[in-house]
């Protein structure tokens, strides 16, 4: 056997109950999660011979030094706990499939006094409910504008909104009548709210209920002779025809479907999903994975599955999963699916392969799309992975590197007259920003006038961690996986050490003083196989410790592209830091002289308003809902606020 593979399991100790397992690698990051009928069969599979297994996943077996499992009760459970792992750890060689953050969303902030309906893009967020995504922003923001009519809700952004109130008059659609105008008082929040809901329905597809009311309200106002009203009522019908004629109809029983399509090929695979919902196509996404294994599409649709709809807000779970999914292959535990998604929902849902009529063509129709997608992905890919490579390979050579700096960390020192001196540290792996391991570290006992003694002390304190953290996590002799190096996972969580992971080059903003600092910080540290280098802004020179002359990187180099991509990003978080803690400082100063109101009750006004201006825009009874803050202390700080603000504007 291979020694590589000596973590195997002896049969007779993994059960043959359902349950879900973990493949850790040495240094204990989960890097595969997988769930099983039977774990036994499932996991005897990975230990056979090494060439009859998918390269990638001969690679994740031999990467990895453990493996451990949980039996659970039922298949269903399985398949709850395997999303919650693969949520939590992020491992790299399970199927990840890759949103397209391009898509526009219709987003309506059902959370807000008075809701505003708007066209947005990106990850949802919590007390917004969400429509589409939609292949085109123009297309739904015209749907809009016509159903504005209709449904005269507030579309304006919140200056828009405070403004109209502040001087008492409403903006255009007020008096175009797309807005019932609730910034000057003309709706009440109910009735606004009212009009939202309708919106919603409308939007989700329940369009035959509210159309016949308004045409039979049309004909009760026509016998009443109040004809106005009756002219009123058919425009609106006519609106809300016009906004459905954009919607074409492709399913002629009205029924409401998710339709999923696939194409892959031996390397990746791209989902397109059409979102159909009374009959009409409501929305349009697209994914696109690596493939980690030779599964066929089966089990393409059931890694995408369990992505798509077990990590569904509550909130969300009435518009995000229909009575029927039409998918390509049916996953081989396509019933468990059935019967998670029947609880989420809390009505029976379907998943069928369509075999005739129109849910056949419109398949057909999303599986074009599919791979269309497919092909216009992989030439950007192929362009995208092409330049990094060629930029991490262009850095390794100019600065002599044994090999590429697949993991880079650049630190920057922010400050203004001296004060507030805040460092970030900002981190890209294989060429790709990695903001979940960006960290800020506050400068301390210096006043500010001397950046390189700054960088010192943000250079000793990051890498005395990384000495902390590795001493802490060697593995004990005796311990079972000792040798194995050190874990860089904490065991009791399962997560990554937060300094744990040693860079492959260390790039500070600077010249040739900010990189003499650099290198001598971890010369103390008795560091000397992680690389420096720094970057000075104005001729973009790349400075290398002990050379008297710096290493010049041709202007077209994509080297320097993403050194000075990854210079700019650090300089970007060192500056929201910076401004972050000025305004707490602000906050400080402006109160220190408010009766009653210590640093604990400072603390807690700017964490609850989140910024000095909008601590500056709360009325008093908003400040005096701040636990801790009464009504006395709140007119106080109103007080102290207003006149700093006078004496400010008389000073500007």
């Amino acid at each position: 056997m291979s020694p590589a593979l000596s973590y195997r399991p002896k049969p007779g100790e993994i059960p043959t109950q359902p349950g879900v397992y973990r493949f850790r690698d040495r240094t204990q990051r989960v890097i595969y999660v997988g769930k099983a009928k039977n774990l036994r069969a499932r996991l005897s599979s990975y230990f056979q011979d090494i060439g009859n297994l998918h390269p990638r996943t001969a690679t994740m077996v031999t990467t990895a030094t453990s493996v451990e499992w949980t039996v659970v009760g039922t298949e269903v459970e399985a398949l709850q706990l395997e999303y919650s792992w693969i949520k939590e750890f992020d491992p790299r060689f399970n199927v990840k499939y890759r949103d397209d953050k391009s898509y526009p969303w219709l987003a309506v902030t059902v959370s807000d006094e008075f809701p505003r309906v708007m066209v947005g893009r990106g990850a949802k967020r919590k007390g917004t409910r969400y429509f589409g995504p939609y292949g085109h922003a123009w297309a739904i923001r015209e749907t809009v504008d016509i159903l504005l009519r209709v449904f005269p809700m507030r579309s304006c952004s919140n200056g828009v909104f405070k403004r109209s109130s502040q001087i008492g008059r409403p903006c255009l659609l007020g008096y175009i009548d797309k807005c019932s105008a609730p910034c000057v008082g003309n709706i009440s929040p109910e009735d606004h709210r009212a009009i939202v809901d309708d919106f919603c329905e409308f939007m989700a597809g329940r369009t035959r209920p509210f159309m016949k009311r308004i045409e039979q309200e049309m004909h009760a106002a026509s016998d009443a002779l109040d004809f106005e009203k009756a002219a009123r009522l058919r425009d609106d019908l006519g609106a809300m025809n016009k906004a459905l004629e954009k919607q074409a109809v492709v399913l002629g029983d009205g029924s409401d479907a998710d339709v999923i399509a696939l194409a892959e090929d031996p390397l990746e695979v791209a989902v397109q999903v059409f979102y159909v919902r009374g009959g009409r196509i409501r929305g349009q996404r697209g994914w696109v994975a690596d493939r980690t294994d030779d599964g066929d599409t089966a089990a393409l649709v059931e890694d995408f599955l369990l992505q798509l709809y077990a990590g569904v807000a509550p909130e969300d779970v009435r518009d995000a999963v229909p009575r029927e999914i039409l998918v390509p292959a049916l996953p081989a535990e396509h019933a468990t699916f059935e019967q998670l998604l029947s609880d989420l929902r809390g009505a029976k849902v379907e998943i069928r392969v369509p075999q005739r009529g129109d849910k056949k063509a419109l398949q057909e129709t999303v599986a074009r799309n599919a791979t269309e997608s497919l092909a216009l992905h992989k030439t950007k890919r192929a362009s995208d992975l092409t330049t990094r490579n060629i930029a991490l390979g262009e850095i390794a050579e100019a600065l002599e590197l044994d090999e590429a700096p697949l993991r880079i960390e650049c630190y920057d020192v922010s400050h203004i007259q001296g004060t507030e001196i805040v460092a970030s540290m900002v981190v890209f792996e294989d060429g790709l920003a990695r903001k979940g391991e960006y960290r800020r570290f506050v400068i301390k006992d210096q006043d500010g006038s001397d950046d390189v003694k700054a960088m010192h002390e943000v250079i000793t304190r990051r890498f005395r961690r990384l000495l902390d953290e590795q001493a802490r996590s060697e593995l004990r002799p005796g311990d079972p996986d000792a040798g194995t190096g050190p874990m860089l996972v904490d065991p009791d969580t399962g997560r990554p050490r937060k300094f744990a992971y040693a860079p492959g080059l260390v790039v500070v903003d600077g010249g040739a003083p900010q990189v003499a600092a650099a290198q001598r910080a971890l010369d103390e540290l008795g560091i000397d196989d992680i690389p420096v280098c720094g970057l000075a802004k104005r001729l973009e020179e790349v400075w290398v410790p002990g050379e008297e002359d710096p290493v010049i990187l041709p202007r077209t180099s994509e080297g320097l592209y993403l050194l000075q991509r990854v210079r700019d990003e650090a300089h970007r978080f060192a500056i929201t830091h910076h401004r972050n803690r000025r305004s707490k400082s602000m906050v400080e100063s402006l109160l220190d002289d408010v009766p009653g109101l210590g640093e604990v009750r400072r603390r807690t006004l700017l964490r609850h308003f989140g910024s000095l201006r909008k601590l500056r825009a709360a009325t008093v009874e908003e400040i005096a809902a701040v636990p801790g803050v009464g009504p006395r202390t709140a007119s106080a700080i109103k007080e102290a606020l207003d006149g700093a603000t006078g004496h400010n504007d008389a000073h500007g």
